[in-house]
């Protein structure tokens, strides 16, 4: 091997290091290389110090809406650094031609996203500034005009970025059309609950968190009014996943919509109790509700304590009140102190509660018929 072939191996390295692949430099690529490693290295750095500022800026004001801006935007600001990088990356790669124009279209799009993720997380502490909407707006109906923005920054991100690398938005959609159309009839489930569910928001139904019977299909606490579907957890936990056309074409009971909660018993007690009895024990019932703060009393509601029928064993007192409260363990609650009271009573004015029971008469016989039955019962013993 003699000088000139190592002069041309030497030559062969140098050209392959300074035009390497598609013409760039292998030593400038290298370097870029590290300066997106090196980004990637300390965006978390560079997200704490950048933040730490601007919480130290945010804690002086009183609003928690600011605070929450920037623990939503933590990961975008963590992004920056990387788009930074790639940036001087391309640059220090000194590109030309096709090359630099898809580097220069990358840093647009780069940067193109990090805004608008940017955006698509300070929707949701901006939502609170909502909160005057709510006299005209349900929540659901905010909740909807969230997922929307939501949607219409993540459509006006995906346009930006498309328009960017020369990909027209506007003549795509129309192209579309024709596919939309064949779409659309083959998803008239999917619109009819999208309109059910603006109309059962529209028309306030129900809000998350209300307790609601569909006739036919589910009781139990509603979680979230989506777009096509409604979470409803039953109440043994498990959710169910009704599609909002059923939920706008059924009857619907909003018991969390009651401004009372109703209490109907029929109280049989027995026979023997005399007329006085059932008055004063009526009367003592009567009194403990009107006097008790835990029952709404008219005119707000009707309340009736009144000796009702007369049963097959019994003589019935029907009760039918009304409690204030409307959650279900105070008025068990209520309930119960209520029975406890009511037996009370009945003891009190030596009476007591009936039960189904069956009397048997038999008619006055003659002496001797009795005592020949009673001969020929003996007789008839013997024999068996």
């Amino acid at each position: 091997m003699d000088k000139n072939t190592l002069q041309e191996f030497w030559t062969l390295v140098l050209d392959v290091w300074n035009n390497g692949l598609y013409g760039i430099d292998v030593g400038k690529t290298i370097a870029a290389l590290l300066i997106i490693y090196i980004s990637m290295l300390f965006r978390h750095l560079f997200s704490r110090i950048v933040l730490g500022r601007l919480r130290a800026l945010t804690k002086k004001t009183k609003s928690k809406i600011d605070d929450e801006v920037i623990d939503v935007i933590e990961k975008p600001v963590g992004f920056l650094p990387i788009v930074i990088g790639i940036f001087f990356a391309t640059e220090i790669l000194n590109l030309t031609g096709n090359l630099a124009e898809g580097a220069d279209n990358l840093n647009r799009s780069l940067i193109t996203f990090n805004i608008f993720w940017a955006f698509y997380n300070v929707i949701g502490p901006l939502s609170l500034t909502f909160g005057k909407l709510k006299d005209i707006f349900s929540s659901s109906m905010i909740n909807w005009l969230i997922k929307a923005m939501h949607g219409l920054f993540i459509f006006l991100g995906v346009a930006s970025i498309l328009e960017i690398w020369g990909i027209q938005v506007a003549p795509l959609i129309a192209g579309l059309g024709l596919f939309g159309v064949a779409v659309a009839l083959g998803a008239q489930d999917l619109f009819k609950n999208l309109i059910s569910g603006l109309f059962i928001i529209g028309e306030k139904r129900f809000h998350p968190g209300d307790w609601v019977k569909i006739d036919g299909i589910v009781e139990g606490t509603v979680e979230e009014i989506g777009f096509r579907t409604t979470t409803i957890i039953r109440f043994d936990k498990a959710p169910v996943y009704v599609p909002n056309t059923k939920l706008s074409d059924n009857a619907a009971t909003n018991f969390s919509r009651m401004s009372h909660r109703r209490i109907f018993w029929k109280i049989g007690l027995l026979y023997d109790t005399s007329k006085d009895q059932l008055k004063n024990i009526r009367q003592d019932i009567e009194d403990y509700i009107m006097g008790n703060d835990e029952f709404a009393h008219p005119p707000e509601v009707a309340t009736f304590v009144r000796i009702d029928s007369f049963n097959d064993s019994s003589i019935d007192i029907m009760l039918y009140c009304f409690t204030k409260t409307t959650v279900w363990g105070e008025w068990l609650e209520i309930k119960e102190r209520l029975a406890l009271k009511i037996k009370e009573i009945v003891e009190h004015h030596e009476s007591n509660f009936a039960y189904p029971s069956q009397s048997i008469y038999i008619e006055n016989l003659p002496d001797n018929n009795i005592a020949e039955k009673a001969e020929a019962f003996i007789a008839e013993e013997k024999k068996t």
